[in-house]
């Protein structure tokens, strides 16, 4: 499987919301930098921190805009749909991920945190 097909595959999980499953992508001792927050590593933190900003959440659905692969990057464009419950969120982003061995090494991912408070307050 390519690096690019490892990560739309990622990307179609997340409507799942289930951390462990999004876990299991990354390597052990895996990445995650959501931008606004440290990074966290390792791929039990990593899990909970994806259990941590999602507990509220009750939908989601990622849109990919557009996505490359240069070996072992790659850049996903993306608008992620996010409810809770009444209250909706559609987020421009762009995920950075460098991949090892099929895994996520790394990932960054850039939004505009203003654009989520807005919306969820």
């Amino acid at each position: 499987m390519s690096n690019k097909a490892v990560v739309l595959e990622f990307i179609e999980t997340w409507p799942s919301l289930d951390a462990e499953k999004l876990g299991a992508y990354f390597t052990e001792d895996g990445v995650y930098y959501n931008m606004p927050a440290e990074p966290v590593q390792g791929r039990e933190s990593v899990v909970g921190f994806i259990k941590g900003f999602t507990a509220d959440w009750t939908a989601t659905q990622w849109e990919v805009i557009t996505i490359v692969e240069d070996g072992d990057v790659v850049i996903a464009e993306r608008v992620d749909h996010i409810d809770i419950g009444n209250k909706h969120c559609d987020l421009p982003c762009v995920g950075v991920f460098e991949m090892e061995d099929g895994k996520i090494k790394v990932w960054r991912d850039f939004f505009d945190l203003g654009t989520y408070m807005k919306a969820f307050g």
